[in-house]
């Protein structure tokens, strides 16, 4: 059989593709058919339950160089010595919207980039902002659900949305850069980065410091206004793909400078504010930005699905020398994404070759959906064992974190300053950009109750009494 032939799935050849069989001419289709049933099956199945959140998206493959010596904090082998290169995977991605939504929404952008590193993947999975909605993990499926479609119309309404956020006053800070020029990028290369939490670092002396990660574009910052963002939404909603993809064929590989804050872990239990608290940002003048590296993005992945569709990132993948931290959205994350890969993809999707770390895996973890690897043969499954399978290393344990206080539903918003730095945030802001900023919350407020209206304002003018009023005035 030429090795041009169209064969089944089992490999047996295809006699013919193009007409089903029936019974005569005009007769009805005979399920006997089984080329005809493994394909519509097959086509069935062709889509993976979307994202729930970050559903389109776009890659790429890169490689990341170590420009600068931090091994005084940690003892990731990524950035063991300077000149080092890691090979990444990138994924960009709006947030709320659905996988046929447009590129130009408003709308954060997703910032997942994966690295391969010697000692396993390292997962920063973070957005174009340094903050989020949600300091609390309880909130987040009730704030995406505000975001997403009405159950009963079927469509967005702004009243949800203004009526889960007069109550959620915690969400300020990232809101204002959401409605200010920065909710619509121009595209993905015109963007920063962040891992947005707060991680933690840790030398070869078992010293432990906190991190932010900051992914500063090398391209400049350029943003979409409202109008011609729509415009393009109607013309060209793939556009922030296709010009990432376009722009890496042409040889013109964008960049990303990755810089971090860093914090010694005692300063954090006296600090001004909680640093774990996700809607905050740590002050650049009391932490300022320390280089580290160049991240360049320099190929296309060859097939849209395996690659950039089935790319499955978690904040859980930290190598020796990386760290979680006490940031309560974080540590839910932790959970839920890899959890929900398992759901959307498979259970074996770390398996996959976009997923698949660069130094190999050994364990005891064997069957499941998604199989396909050959499921570690005879080797046996439990430990520990007395046929020599692979032991743990203690030479990769993370120093002891310290923990105090009473297990609790503690109050994180009670006494907590949710206003402060939207309105320094707003304060920065050129005439031009606060007259944007507040003609576009003023136009999204336009259909929702005047009530609903004045709650929100009231908010806002707690930030800044500049920045309600003028929403007050343009409603």
């Amino acid at each position: 059989m030429s090795e041009n032939n169209l064969t089944t799935a089992g490999g047996h050849p295809v006699s013919e593709n193009q007409h089903s069989l029936t019974a005569g001419a005009r007769g009805p289709v005979l399920t006997q058919d089984s080329h005809l049933i493994e394909k519509l099956a097959h086509f069935n199945r062709e889509r993976v339950p979307e994202r729930v959140v970050h559903a389109k998206g776009s890659g790429a493959y890169g490689t990341f160089t170590v420009t600068h010596d931090i091994t005084k904090y940690t003892r990731a082998k990524v950035f063991r010595k300077v000149g080092k290169k890691t090979d990444v995977f990138l994924r960009f991605s709006t947030v709320v919207g659905e996988k046929g939504s447009a590129d130009t929404e408003r709308d954060p952008r997703g910032f997942a980039v994966k690295f391969y590193t010697e000692d396993g993947i390292w997962d920063v999975v973070g957005n174009n902002t340094p903050v989020f909605f949600e300091r609390d993990p309880l909130k987040f499926p009730d704030f995406i659900h505000s975001q997403k479609r009405d159950p009963k119309t079927g469509y967005k309404n702004p009243r949800r949305m203004w009526d889960y956020w007069s109550k959620a006053p915690e969400a300020l800070h990232q809101m204002t850069i959401l409605f200010s020029d920065r909710g619509i990028p121009d595209g993905y290369r015109f963007m920063n980065g962040y891992g947005s939490h707060t991680f933690g670092l840790w030398n070869d002396a078992g010293e432990r410091f906190w991190v932010k990660f900051h992914f500063k574009s090398d391209q400049g910052i350029k943003c979409l206004p409202g109008e011609e963002a729509a415009k393009i939404a109607g013309e060209d909603p793939d556009y922030a793909g296709r010009d990432l993809f376009e722009a890496i064929e042409r040889k013109e590989f964008p960049k990303w400078n990755l810089k971090i804050q860093i914090m010694p872990e005692k300063e954090a239990e006296t600090f001004a504010f909680n640093p774990f608290d996700l809607t905050k940002v740590w002050p650049h003048q009391d932490y300022p930005l320390i280089d580290v590296g160049v991240l360049e993005l320099n190929r296309n992945p060859e097939n849209y699905f395996a690659e950039v569709e089935q790319a499955a990132f978690s904040p859980s993948n930290l190598p020796p020398g990386i760290s979680a931290s006490p940031d309560k959205m974080l540590q839910a994350r932790m959970f839920a994404y890899p959890d929900a890969q398992r759901y959307r993809i498979g259970t074996n999707y770390q398996a996959l070759p976009v997923n698949r770390p660069s130094n190999g895996v050994i364990n005891y973890q064997r069957d499941g959906s998604l199989r396909f690897d050959g499921n570690l043969a005879e080797q046996d499954n439990y430990e520990p064992n007395g046929f020599g399978g692979p032991v743990q290393d203690p030479s990769a344990k993370e120093p002891p974190l310290r923990i105090s206080g009473d297990a609790d539903r503690y109050d994180a918003h009670e006494g907590n300053d949710d206003y402060s730095q939207a309105g320094a945030l707003y304060s920065i802001l050129s005439e031009d950009e606060k007259d944007r900023l507040t003609t576009t919350i003023a136009g999204t407020m336009q259909t929702i109750p005047r009530e609903l209206a004045m709650k929100n304002i009231a908010h806002f003018k707690k930030c800044d009494l500049d920045y309600g009023n003028r929403i007050e005035k343009k409603l």
